[in-house]
């Protein structure tokens, strides 16, 4: 049995870690496919680029998967109003470890799985420290990925410069920015 695989976030842009991290999950929970989650006004950060962009450019950066708007600020709206069957919300360390500050956290693992993504390096102690304060810590799993020195407020930064994005970006992701001048890229 495949499982809805859920993996979410500003995408400003999309770079090869956030591949990376869609790539294990797929592999180490049996997901056939995945849906990506462009947050149109992600409620935790700012963006640069207009969601239809960000949109374009996930599509760019995952075109195996399924790529969609997500209109909800919030998570746990997201997972009240679609019609997902146990989903896996996938999520890199850094959020899990602010994951108690998330909108009604408790609930979000009610309707949810999460698969939380940690890398070499990373102190598991405050995972730990997270997981003790939940009240269905079974309901978070984790997988190891290789850490990656991608970042996207990096590539905004050497875009804006006009530095090449090899290595940091997948291709067809680079050749958008570039084309469109997107971050001042040109």
């Amino acid at each position: 049995m495949s499982e809805t695989g859920l993996f979410g976030g500003a995408f400003d842009p999309p770079h090869v870690g956030h591949v990376a991290l869609a790539r294990a999950a797929k592999e180490q929970f049996g997901l056939s496919r995945l849906t990506i989650l462009v947050a149109e006004r992600p409620g935790h950060k700012e963006t640069y680029l207009p969601a239809s962009e960000r949109l374009e450019l996930a599509r760019a950066a995952f075109p195996d998967d399924d790529v969609r708007l997500d209109p909800y600020a919030r998570t746990i709206d997201l997972l009240r109003s679609e019609p997902f069957e146990d989903p896996l919300f996938i999520v890199g360390a850094d959020q899990f470890s602010n994951f108690l500050s998330w909108l009604e956290p408790d609930e979000v693992l009610e309707r949810a799985r999460l698969a939380v993504a940690t890398r070499p390096g990373y102190e598991r102690g405050q995972l730990d420290a997270v997981l003790e304060e939940l009240d269905q810590p079974e309901r978070v799993l984790f997988f190891d990925i290789e850490a990656n020195p991608a970042a996207s407020r990096d590539v905004r930064a050497l875009a804006a410069g006009g530095k090449p994005l090899a290595g940091l970006v997948p291709d067809a992701v680079a050749e958008r920015i570039r084309e469109r001048d997107l971050y001042g890229a040109g």
